[in-house]
């Protein structure tokens, strides 16, 4: 029955590949189906299948559903407001603008941690190109610098959807993940930013932007202040920090009623609803509308409901994987591989290599892991956060033609196909590896 079990999930995941990739059906309902799928091959019982089902849904949207609708508010407001545009415009201050890749990068890491890299590359590629022409660079370099930052907190830093759905199937604490997710990221972002500066200087890329010096003006005269602007990101994490060192064995806040009060704010759930009130003030006149399901938080909440249901799918084929009793079997194997914290890099690198999301990716491979992180060891509440961060970076390699962001970065950068392989491709691939190779040296100090 063991072997059957594995046989059963190779299957499972064959199946998740195929159907998302070549038949493009939607993978709220691929998981779906595979968990009920794999829970009628399995020998479980017809009533097991649906409490799994049921409670694995349930369990995973219960503790982060509220959080991923919120941060996609928090995002439509930084890109409707012009909020975005700000930032960027602190960033060029602080790095210069002959600096260009290196401040197109940074600008792009605080964007996605709100805003998804899709709609973050489209709201910030006027930009990149006008500041590109003027500075005389190569397209090549400024794009890439623009779309390696953008994925690196897109893939590793909560609270984007993903990692934050990874976090909660996983059961990890949100501030570890967030601490972990920006001290990997950082190493992989600076790879990125050399690489983009090599192959600028390899293939030129004639930016020809859309908008000039005072069209950039108008639009950032509109937008909120610069500190405004970075506040609805800035203090919720800064909030779910708080918790994270306030739940320290060492009690540094006490355990009274300041212990309370940041475990209360602290809670992502309450932190991301300050930071949606926060950014109902980034627009200079607040319209009634832009908060009616038809206006600003609709659109947001419309973008939200996708991945909330991707997310509660993954929670369920999670839930069946662990009733199941695949997690003594594969435990057994897995740990005389001794892969360690590589097993969930490579678990991810492969869903996302094959079919294309680095979404779905990051929450399949989170469900695989859940029912084996006992028999794998990693128990404690950093090597929950560090498996987390591994599998946003696994869900980093590789970006090519079955990837959406691959033509939205190819198409708004003007990069010919084969051009697009070797930047954004092998970009992604080494921007990847260089998370694992930081995670796996945290892992061998701190595990």
């Amino acid at each position: 029955m063991g072997f059957w079990l594995i046989v059963l999930l190779i299957l499972s995941v064959i199946f998740i590949v195929y159907m998302t990739a070549k038949v493009n059906l939607h993978p709220f309902l691929v998981l779906l189906f595979t968990a009920v799928l794999y829970g009628l091959f399995s020998g479980m019982g017809l009533k097991d299948i649906i409490d799994s089902i049921t409670g694995g849904f349930g369990g995973t949207l219960g503790s982060i559903g509220i959080v991923i609708a919120a941060g996609t508010i928090i995002g439509t407001f930084l890109e409707k407001s012009g909020g975005a545009f700000k930032m960027a415009e602190a960033v060029l201050k602080i790095t210069g603008e002959k600096r260009v890749p290196l401040a197109m990068a940074i600008i792009g890491y605080i964007v996605s941690i709100p805003i998804f890299c899709d709609s973050g590359f489209v709201i910030l590629s006027p930009l990149n190109k006008a500041i590109t022409k003027k500075a005389k660079l190569s397209l090549a370099a400024t794009g890439l610098a623009l779309s390696l930052g953008l994925y690196a907190t897109h893939t590793m830093v909560p609270p984007t959807p993903g990692p934050i759905a990874a976090a909660g199937i996983l059961g990890a604490d949100l501030g570890l993940v967030i601490i972990i997710g920006i001290i990997v990221s950082i190493p992989a972002l600076l790879i990125g930013v050399l690489y983009s500066n090599m192959m600028g200087k390899k293939i030129y890329i004639e930016p020809e932007p859309e908008l000039n010096d005072d069209e950039i003006a108008k639009r950032t005269e509109r937008a909120p202040s610069t500190f405004n602007s970075f506040m609805p990101i800035i203090l919720p994490i800064i909030l779910i920090l708080l918790k994270s060192i306030s739940d320290f064995p060492t009690k540094p806040f006490g355990a009274g009623a300041v212990s309370s009060f940041f475990g209360f704010v602290g809670n992502p759930v309450i932190a991301l609803l300050i930071g949606v009130i926060i950014a109902f003030t980034l627009p200079k006149k607040l319209d009634k509308m832009m908060l009616s399901s038809s206006g600003w938080v609709g659109e947001g909440l419309l973008n939200a409901a996708a991945i909330i249901l991707i997310t509660g799918a993954g929670g369920a084929f999670g839930k069946i994987l662990q009733n199941s009793g695949i997690a003594s079997v594969l435990g057994e194997s897995l740990t005389t591989v001794n892969l360690g914290i590589w097993l969930p890099f490579i678990v991810a690198a492969a869903l996302k290599s094959a079919q294309g999301s680095s979404t779905v990716a990051i929450i399949t491979s989170a469900s695989l892991m859940a029912p084996l992180m006992g028999s794998l060891g990693l128990t404690s509440p950093l090597a929950l956060a560090l498996t987390v961060v591994a599998i946003g970076a696994g869900s980093m390699v590789v970006s090519h033609a079955n990837d959406s962001y691959f033509w939205v970065v190819s198409q708004f950068s003007r990069m010919k196909v084969d051009q697009a392989y070797k930047l954004q491709t092998l970009g992604t691939l080494l921007e990847g590896v260089t998370a694992a190779i930081a995670i796996w040296v945290i892992s061998l100090i701190l595990l």
